[in-house]
């Protein structure tokens, strides 16, 4: 299998389980254990043996593993105190609590990984499109300021493999959407990309990748900290899982993080 390993991500390969990781997250791997896995396995909530084998590799306890139940591709962003919270129906955990490891599913839309290593508070999170238009990384920074006194510039932001620019191809509404939404940053000519027009249709391309980073700047994160993974998950669906691609066939990669 192609190694995805670039200048911001290193792709690791421990026997038959495989997964990516940021450099920049793993200068703390003293602190934060991460990770974003491949389809070389299936890591499905369900399969406890694949679960536990990634866990092993990680050197987490799987039994401290905090699951959303339902991801609805919301804004909605829960803190979480102790490995027995149920969270459901959101799209992003907080803690400061060490031990406790959070997992999202993924498939295409937008791992982002927050960590502050001065309060040591993690942030996992969902961002689908409608997430992205409800602002959710703003709204997980917030939390982190209200309940940790995390400061925005002390936070780091690692954004995952998502669709890119290249393939998050839309209609006229979601363009519209986008356009609205985010008219005031008046970047709409750099996030917004006219397509060809199919079956009567006019078709758009959308960077949800910039507009996430220019909203962490925008609530206060500095440049330097936020690192992009520059890896497309249609692009590369050979090794990553793609809603776009497989549609209701689709597997889910998944986004792992703790404090340890």
């Amino acid at each position: 299998m192609r190694d995805l390993s670039n200048e911001n991500i290193v792709h690791i390969q421990d026997g038959d389980i495989e997964y990516l990781q940021f450099r920049k997250l793993l200068e703390y791997k003293d602190k934060v254990i991460h990770c974003y896995t491949t389809r070389s396995d299936d890591y499905k909530i369900d399969n406890g043996v694949n679960y536990k084998k990634l866990y092993n590799s990680l050197n987490l306890d799987y039994n401290k593993l905090v699951k959303i139940k339902e991801q609805i591709h919301s804004n909605y962003v829960q803190i979480v105190e102790s490995k027995e919270v149920k969270p459901d129906k959101v799209d992003g955990l907080i803690t400061d609590k060490k031990g406790i490891s959070f997992s999202l599913r993924f498939a295409d839309c937008t791992p982002i990984y927050l960590y502050d290593p001065v309060k040591n508070v993690i942030g996992d999170i969902h961002s689908g499109w409608k997430g992205t238009v409800g602002k959710i990384a703003q709204v997980a920074v917030k939390k982190m300021q209200e309940e940790y006194n995390s400061k925005p510039e002390d936070i780091i932001c690692c954004i995952g493999p998502a669709i890119g620019k290249c393939h998050f191809e839309v209609d006229e509404d979601v363009k519209n959407i986008f356009e609205n939404t985010f008219s005031y940053m008046n970047i709409n000519d750099k996030i917004i990309e006219k397509g060809e027009l199919k079956e009567g249709k006019q078709k758009y391309f959308i960077d949800t990748n910039l507009i996430n980073r220019k909203m962490l700047e925008e609530i206060g994160l500095l440049k330097e900290n936020i690192i992009e993974s520059n890896i497309c998950t249609v692009c590369n669906k050979d090794i990553l899982h793609s809603y776009r691609v497989d549609r209701k066939n689709a597997g889910r990669n998944t986004a792992i993080m703790s404090l340890i």
